[in-house]
């Protein structure tokens, strides 16, 4: 392994063995499933500046609900000047259309890691320990597909994630739904149809991810992505007079 993915991941290795050495005497076997949601936990609060950001620009957009359907109205038909006229909106308002990528972005390493770390048989030099943890009996390094198949207890502890992961991506996507009004999540009068279909299955993809990591990764993914639930949630409890600031 390169010394470029073996710094980070020796570095997250033995962190998370220590969150599990400390956890331990607590958690006895589910150490290392606390350990990595601890880990999950801490990258979402180093990366909270981004979040803060993406929310803003999601309030941003609402604001500016009505100005972006009197665009699409003016210039629907012409759509390189409804983008140019768009972007010069987003800018005046110190905003854009990615504002909420960021975060997601930002945690992509994190991710890449956590996936390297449980793939991995050796970590510094040294046989992976954490790949003798497990949740439910399952390996945290185990894939839905290894081991003893979809149709064991093995299969069943996998699908249980996957149905909880799908209902955060459910319960986050009508949060943010409620964060702007209808005129701003409409689809453009030139896109396709189709296109407000994709949208609304787009949240799931996340369990179709997941369904290719090993337990350890797809811990995270769900851990993380009920941070962003619970954020956006916290947001929208801010009432709509304190969200409405110029994101920055």
């Amino acid at each position: 392994m390169s010394s470029f993915l073996g710094v980070p991941l020796d570095a997250a290795y033995h962190l998370v063995c220590a969150l599990t050495g400390v956890l331990t005497p607590v958690l006895g076997g589910l150490a290392a499933v606390a350990g990595i949601i601890v880990f999950t936990m801490a990258v979402r609060l180093l990366i909270a500046p981004l979040s803060f950001r993406a929310l803003r620009g999601q309030a941003a957009q609402a604001r500016l609900a009505p100005q972006l359907q009197a665009l699409r109205q003016r210039y629907g038909k012409q759509p390189e000047r409804f983008q140019r006229e768009l972007a010069a909106l987003y800018q005046r308002e110190g905003t854009s259309m990615l504002a909420g990528l960021w975060p997601i972005l930002a945690q992509w390493p994190f991710l890449s890691v956590m996936y390297l770390l449980f793939r991995s048989s050796r970590v510094a030099g040294d046989p992976n320990q954490l790949l003798a943890h497990s949740l439910l009996g399952v390996p945290l390094g185990t894939h839905v597909l290894s081991g003893a198949g979809v149709l064991s207890g093995q299969g069943a502890v996998f699908f249980g994630l996957f149905a909880i992961l799908a209902a955060l991506c459910w319960l986050s996507a009508r949060v943010a739904r409620r964060m702007a009004p209808a005129s701003a999540a409409a689809p453009a009068p030139s896109a396709p149809a189709r296109g407000a279909g994709l949208l609304s299955i787009l949240p799931y993809a996340t369990v179709v991810f997941a369904a290719f990591l090993p337990l350890a990764a797809a811990l995270y993914l769900l851990t993380t992505t009920a941070w962003t639930t619970a954020e956006r949630w916290l947001w929208t409890r801010r009432g709509p007079a304190r969200n409405s600031g110029r994101s920055c």
